[in-house]
Order: structure tokens, then sequence, then C-alpha cells
């Protein structure tokens, strides 16, 4: 790959999405060729299938149907806007990819970080990230941000119980363990412009 690929991973209400977008933005300003993303989405298909998985009416989705959900999404997603922007040498920001499914799907649900991995594996083919930035906030000062931003797209997520969302974060503290080289964190408990700077640097770093 010639270009660079970062993620933004992290709780619900870390603010990732918010501060991915102000780095890129800083970026392009100094003249980086810089595409934003996020998963799952990005593209018309993938973002088709986020409507199903993060629809709060499916309520009876199954672990597995939406752990394979994740990584198609996730496949299309590459092989359509990420894998071609890197071969053009473009810096790639993705809100989200394998560690999400690894946290969310893998620990949090209980299906298991090693079979996440493998179904994952196969979607990816290798792809992984220069650099993965996680956005540390504890669980319940996340949802406190969350309730109070009305404007926020609500998803299935959001509606899980507390319990489920200190899983995915000490399923993070086990990823930081697992990869400190590529996986950063960030304290995501501070002003804004502050969490934006440290992101910016990180990057920066990156490039």
């Amino acid at each position: 790959m010639k270009g660079t690929f970062v993620t933004f991973e992290g709780g619900e209400g870390a603010g990732k999405s918010t501060v991915l977008k102000a780095v890129g933005e800083r970026l392009l300003q100094e003249g980086y060729d810089v595409v934003m993303t996020r998963e799952p989405g990005g593209i018309d298909i993938a973002e088709k299938i986020r409507q199903v998985i993060l629809d709060p009416s499916h309520i009876t989705m199954d672990g597995r149907t939406e752990a394979l959900l994740y990584a198609a999404a996730r496949r299309q997603h590459l092989v359509e806007k990420v894998v071609p922007a890197l071969n053009e040498g473009k810096i790639v920001l993705c809100d989200r990819f394998i560690d999400s499914s690894l946290a969310y799907q893998g620990h949090a649900r209980g299906l298991g970080i090693e079979e996440v991995q493998r179904i994952n594996e196969f979607a990816i083919e290798g792809y992984m990230p220069h650099l993965t930035l996680f956005f540390d906030i504890t669980p319940e000062r996340g949802l406190e941000r969350i309730a109070r931003n009305k404007g926020r797209e609500q998803n299935r997520l959001d509606l899980e119980h507390l319990r489920f969302h200190h899983t995915v974060y000490e399923a993070y503290g086990m990823l930081l363990e697992q990869y400190p080289n590529r996986i950063q964190p960030i304290n995501a408990d501070q002003s804004l412009d502050k969490v934006i700077e440290a992101a910016y640097q990180k990057v920066s770093s990156a490039i």
C-alpha cells in the first residue's frame, strides 16, 4: 500500500467520529489527499448492510449473523473504497474497522475473539491499519454524552445494557495489550480541542 490507513476506535459516545472529521479537514487544508469513511458503510452496499445491522427493531438478530454482516460490509468497503485509495497514495481515515468486531462481537457478544478474527481475516485478506487510535472513555461517560446529543444517530448498540458496554471497554483494553505498536490510546475524557490535537499529532507521525 502506498498510502496510510488509520482507523478510529472506541466505545459508544467516545467522540471518534467528530475527531476524525476535524483531523481529516485539517490534513486536507495542509494539502494532503484524504479519504474519510466509516464502518459499517462508506459505500452504497455497506451502508445498506449498516441499516440492517443497526436498526433498533432488529432485536432478534443472532450474534453470529451480526458478526458475518459486519465482515461482509467490511469486505465490500475495503475492495471498493479503501484499497483503491491506498493504492493511489491517499490517507484513509476510517471510523471503525476489525477491532470493533473483535471487541463487540468477539468479546462482548461472547463469540470469541479468535473466532471473529478468523471471519475477518477471510474478509480483509491481510489489509490492516498502519495506525489505530483508541479513544479511551468509560462507558458511563460515553453514554452520558449520547444522552445529551439529541442529533446523534440512535442505533441498536446504544440500547444495550451497561454491562455490555463495560465488556466492550474491557475488550479494547485486551487489544491494546496485544497490539501495542499499532493501537495508540487517546484520553477522550478531556476537552474536544485537546482530543483533536492529540489525534492529529499521532496521525501526522504516521504519514
